[in-house]
Protein backbone atom coordinates (compact mmCIF):
# COMPACT_ATOMS: atom_id res chain seq x y z
CA UNK A 1 0.00 0.00 0.00
CA UNK A 2 2.87 2.15 1.34
CA UNK A 3 4.58 1.63 -2.02
CA UNK A 4 2.18 2.19 -4.39
CA UNK A 5 0.89 5.79 -2.66
CA UNK A 6 5.02 6.48 -3.50
CA UNK A 7 4.84 5.54 -7.39
CA UNK A 8 1.85 7.53 -7.41
CA UNK A 9 3.49 10.59 -5.21
CA UNK A 10 6.12 10.02 -8.11
CA UNK A 11 4.08 9.82 -10.91
CA UNK A 12 2.45 13.32 -9.76
CA UNK A 13 6.15 14.88 -9.94
CA UNK A 14 6.81 13.46 -12.61
CA UNK A 15 3.93 15.12 -14.56
CA UNK A 16 4.45 18.29 -12.80
CA UNK A 17 7.77 18.47 -14.08
CA UNK A 18 6.49 17.35 -17.89
CA UNK A 19 4.27 20.35 -17.45
CA UNK A 20 6.20 23.07 -16.68
CA UNK A 21 8.52 21.32 -19.31
CA UNK A 22 6.13 21.66 -22.68
CA UNK A 23 4.82 25.46 -20.51
CA UNK A 24 8.60 26.30 -20.85
CA UNK A 25 9.12 25.97 -24.41
CA UNK A 26 5.74 27.28 -25.50
CA UNK A 27 6.61 30.50 -23.05
CA UNK A 28 10.04 30.73 -25.16
CA UNK A 29 8.43 29.64 -28.65
CA UNK A 30 5.61 32.47 -28.22
CA UNK A 31 6.09 35.00 -25.66
CA UNK A 32 10.03 35.74 -25.12
CA UNK A 33 11.34 37.87 -27.36
CA UNK A 34 14.81 39.51 -27.35
CA UNK A 35 14.39 43.48 -28.80
CA UNK A 36 14.90 46.39 -27.07
CA UNK A 37 11.79 47.56 -25.36
CA UNK A 38 10.06 50.12 -22.96
CA UNK A 39 8.52 48.09 -19.79
CA UNK A 40 5.59 49.58 -18.03
CA UNK A 41 7.66 50.54 -15.23
CA UNK A 42 9.35 53.16 -17.48
CA UNK A 43 12.89 50.72 -17.61
CA UNK A 44 14.21 49.90 -20.94
CA UNK A 45 14.81 46.20 -21.52
CA UNK A 46 16.53 44.29 -24.12
CA UNK A 47 14.24 41.40 -23.47
CA UNK A 48 10.71 40.91 -23.22
CA UNK A 49 8.06 38.85 -22.32
CA UNK A 50 4.21 38.73 -23.80
CA UNK A 51 2.25 36.24 -21.83
CA UNK A 52 -1.17 37.01 -23.98
CA UNK A 53 -0.02 34.88 -27.31
CA UNK A 54 0.83 31.31 -24.36
CA UNK A 55 -2.08 32.52 -22.11
CA UNK A 56 -5.08 32.38 -25.03
CA UNK A 57 -3.40 29.81 -26.96
CA UNK A 58 -5.52 26.55 -26.29
CA UNK A 59 -3.00 24.26 -24.60
CA UNK A 60 -0.95 27.12 -23.24
CA UNK A 61 -4.46 28.29 -20.97
CA UNK A 62 -4.27 25.31 -19.89
CA UNK A 63 -0.81 23.79 -18.88
CA UNK A 64 -1.13 27.44 -16.93
CA UNK A 65 -4.32 26.24 -15.13
CA UNK A 66 -2.60 22.92 -14.13
CA UNK A 67 0.78 24.76 -12.62
CA UNK A 68 -1.15 27.25 -11.12
CA UNK A 69 -4.07 24.87 -9.52
CA UNK A 70 -0.85 22.49 -8.33
CA UNK A 71 0.91 25.24 -6.65
CA UNK A 72 -2.39 26.56 -4.80
CA UNK A 73 -3.76 22.95 -3.78
CA UNK A 74 -1.89 23.01 -0.77
CA UNK A 75 -2.63 26.87 0.27
CA UNK A 76 -6.19 27.37 1.99
CA UNK A 77 -7.02 29.78 -0.73
CA UNK A 78 -10.79 30.49 -1.37
CA UNK A 79 -10.22 32.89 -4.53
CA UNK A 80 -7.85 34.19 -7.22
CA UNK A 81 -7.40 37.24 -8.63
CA UNK A 82 -5.62 39.71 -10.19
CA UNK A 83 -5.48 43.13 -12.02
CA UNK A 84 -7.27 43.56 -15.30
CA UNK A 85 -6.11 42.82 -18.24
CA UNK A 86 -3.10 40.87 -17.48
CA UNK A 87 -4.54 38.58 -14.82
CA UNK A 88 -8.02 37.95 -16.45
CA UNK A 89 -7.08 35.37 -18.66
CA UNK A 90 -5.54 33.13 -16.25
CA UNK A 91 -8.57 33.50 -13.56
CA UNK A 92 -11.07 31.53 -16.23
CA UNK A 93 -9.46 28.81 -17.06
CA UNK A 94 -8.14 28.33 -13.07
CA UNK A 95 -11.46 28.52 -11.68
CA UNK A 96 -12.65 25.59 -14.69
CA UNK A 97 -10.06 23.47 -13.71
CA UNK A 98 -10.55 24.02 -9.93
CA UNK A 99 -14.16 22.95 -10.53
CA UNK A 100 -12.73 19.58 -12.74
CA UNK A 101 -10.30 18.89 -9.79
CA UNK A 102 -13.01 19.12 -7.02
CA UNK A 103 -11.40 22.21 -5.40
CA UNK A 104 -13.27 24.78 -5.61
CA UNK A 105 -11.07 28.91 -6.74
CA UNK A 106 -13.76 31.74 -6.88
CA UNK A 107 -12.30 34.05 -9.89
CA UNK A 108 -12.51 38.05 -9.58
CA UNK A 109 -10.54 41.23 -11.35
CA UNK A 110 -10.01 44.09 -10.26
CA UNK A 111 -10.22 47.29 -12.49
CA UNK A 112 -7.62 49.69 -12.44
CA UNK A 113 -10.14 52.36 -12.11
CA UNK A 114 -14.13 51.92 -10.90
CA UNK A 115 -16.22 51.95 -13.69
CA UNK A 116 -18.59 55.09 -13.79
CA UNK A 117 -21.67 53.04 -14.86
CA UNK A 118 -23.83 49.90 -14.06
CA UNK A 119 -22.56 48.63 -10.51
CA UNK A 120 -19.47 51.01 -10.39
CA UNK A 121 -17.38 48.51 -9.17
CA UNK A 122 -13.64 48.10 -8.84
CA UNK A 123 -13.31 44.46 -7.85
CA UNK A 124 -15.99 41.98 -10.43
CA UNK A 125 -16.66 38.69 -10.42
CA UNK A 126 -17.40 38.10 -6.84
CA UNK A 127 -20.03 39.46 -4.28
CA UNK A 128 -17.89 39.89 -0.85
CA UNK A 129 -14.02 38.94 -0.49
CA UNK A 130 -14.31 39.52 3.10
CA UNK A 131 -11.95 37.02 5.24
CA UNK A 132 -11.39 35.35 2.08
CA UNK A 133 -7.43 33.51 1.38
CA UNK A 134 -6.68 35.08 -1.87
CA UNK A 135 -3.78 34.47 -4.25
CA UNK A 136 -3.30 37.37 -6.84
CA UNK A 137 -1.70 36.63 -10.29
CA UNK A 138 0.20 38.08 -12.37
CA UNK A 139 1.27 37.16 -15.78
CA UNK A 140 4.86 39.11 -15.45
CA UNK A 141 6.52 40.49 -12.57
CA UNK A 142 9.03 43.04 -12.87
CA UNK A 143 8.97 45.64 -10.06
CA UNK A 144 5.85 44.62 -8.46
CA UNK A 145 3.82 47.62 -8.67
CA UNK A 146 1.13 46.30 -10.79
CA UNK A 147 0.43 43.39 -8.99
CA UNK A 148 0.42 45.65 -5.80
CA UNK A 149 -2.60 47.17 -7.10
CA UNK A 150 -4.88 44.42 -6.89
CA UNK A 151 -3.62 43.07 -3.31
CA UNK A 152 -4.57 46.75 -2.06
CA UNK A 153 -7.83 46.32 -3.61
CA UNK A 154 -8.21 43.16 -2.01
CA UNK A 155 -7.11 43.92 1.04
CA UNK A 156 -9.53 46.72 1.05
CA UNK A 157 -12.34 44.75 0.64
CA UNK A 158 -11.28 42.48 3.60
CA UNK A 159 -9.39 39.68 1.98
CA UNK A 160 -5.91 38.16 3.46
CA UNK A 161 -3.75 38.14 0.36
CA UNK A 162 -1.65 34.65 1.52
CA UNK A 163 0.51 35.17 -2.00
CA UNK A 164 1.30 36.76 -5.13
CA UNK A 165 1.89 34.41 -8.13
CA UNK A 166 3.83 35.35 -11.19
CA UNK A 167 3.98 33.34 -14.35
CA UNK A 168 7.26 34.72 -14.91
CA UNK A 169 9.14 37.13 -12.41
CA UNK A 170 11.84 39.44 -14.43
CA UNK A 171 13.84 39.44 -11.49
CA UNK A 172 14.01 43.45 -11.07
CA UNK A 173 12.91 43.76 -7.68
CA UNK A 174 9.20 42.30 -7.14
CA UNK A 175 10.43 39.55 -5.14
CA UNK A 176 12.04 41.95 -2.76
CA UNK A 177 9.14 44.75 -2.93
CA UNK A 178 6.58 42.57 -1.65
CA UNK A 179 9.32 41.46 0.63
CA UNK A 180 9.14 44.91 2.00
CA UNK A 181 5.26 44.67 2.05
CA UNK A 182 4.77 41.44 4.02
CA UNK A 183 3.64 39.67 0.73
CA UNK A 184 4.60 36.40 0.07
CA UNK A 185 6.07 35.95 -3.68
CA UNK A 186 6.71 33.29 -5.81
CA UNK A 187 7.28 32.85 -10.05
CA UNK A 188 6.60 29.52 -11.84
CA UNK A 189 9.64 30.83 -13.69
CA UNK A 190 12.37 33.32 -14.07
CA UNK A 191 13.46 35.13 -16.48
CA UNK A 192 16.71 33.78 -16.69
CA UNK A 193 15.88 30.37 -17.44
CA UNK A 194 14.76 31.78 -20.47
CA UNK A 195 18.00 33.97 -21.14
CA UNK A 196 20.13 31.40 -20.71
CA UNK A 197 18.41 28.68 -22.49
Amino acid sequence: MKAAGMAEKGKGTYQSALTRAKLFKLIQQRSFARKNIKLVSGKESNFYFDMKPTMFHPEGALLLAEMIFHKLEALPVDSVGGLAVGAVPLISPLALFSFQKGKLLQGFFVRKDIKEHGTKRLIEGIEDLKDHNVVILEDVSTTGGSAMLAVAAAKEAGANVILVLAIVDREEGAEKFFADQGVPFEALFKANEFLNA
